[in-house]
């Protein structure tokens, strides 16, 4: 029962987990510091205010709306998509495109040697 358990825990898919959990965490950190120190102070000097909750809001028939609610959490969301798809997905990309060619390099050498080696013994059985 204790090596089922071992075997769980030890299993690919659950460290990466939380390896995953724990650098999303520290990467929120980072959006968060992101958008306390550029984008807030920046949506304040644009709007007077530090979020747009109070943006687009009128009343009809005493039935408040506003326009700003719904606008914070898409800013917020693009505010994050954006720091993930820059400081993750980019560098992330660009390093792959690297290790592929790099790859892809190794491997039509390993092709072309082996293909020289298979002609050397049909020529030699031949």
């Amino acid at each position: 029962m204790v090596k089922g358990f071992r075997d769980f825990l030890m299993r690919g898919n659950v460290v990466d987990l939380a390896v995953a959990v724990v650098i999303g965490t520290a990467f929120g950190a980072i959006v968060k510091g992101l958008s306390d120190g550029i984008i807030t102070p920046l949506i304040a000097a644009i709007f007077g205010q530090p979020d747009l909750n109070s943006v687009g809001t009128f009343t009809i028939n005493k039935a408040d709306f506003s326009l700003g609610l719904v606008l914070t959490p898409i800013v917020n969301f693009v505010i994050v998509a954006a720091a993930i798809y820059f400081i993750v997905v980019v560098p992330v990309n660009k390093l792959r495109a690297r290790f592929v060619k790099e790859e892809e390099v190794a491997e039509a050498e390993e092709i072309t040697l082996l293909r020289e080696i298979r002609d050397g013994l049909a020529r030699n059985n031949g």
